[in-house]
């Protein structure tokens, strides 16, 4: 799972679950930067979360609201090999998706820094890693 701030699109949090259970996914929340709302898909455990006092959790339908989130999950699965969807097949080690997901994450921000900076490099720079 990844959260990502959407005004610069920099990834903020990300965590490999076995399964998204609500204690699981309420450490995620908690090591989230604050902001003002947090849009999530309709899992039922999203609703159960305690979220920041000063923020509001909404919901999406027909993911009018998660659009940039699922641009980077199609990157993840374009750029991590271990995570596409050709099959029901998954990576086996936890340890090893951990460690890629790190290091996509780490590029990723890298490359999105420089475009938030000149937004003239967005079709320039690639994501190599």
């Amino acid at each position: 799972m990844v959260a990502v701030a959407r005004e610069t699109r920099l990834i903020v949090g990300q965590v490999v679950l076995e399964e998204r259970t609500q204690a699981d996914l309420q450490i995620l929340i908690d090591e989230l930067p604050l902001a003002e709302c947090y849009c999530t898909d309709g899992f039922t455990n999203y609703g159960e979360l305690v979220w920041p006092l000063e923020s509001r959790h909404v919901v999406s339908v027909l993911k009018e609201e998660t659009y940039t989130i699922e641009g980077i999950n199609a990157d993840l699965r374009t750029y991590l090999k271990r995570l596409a969807r050709r099959c029901r097949c998954f990576s086996r080690c936890l340890e090893a998706l951990k460690r890629a997901l790190r290091l996509f994450v780490w590029h990723y921000n890298r490359r999105q820094h420089l475009i938030n900076k000149n937004y003239n490099f967005k079709s320039k720079l690639c994501l190599v890693f």
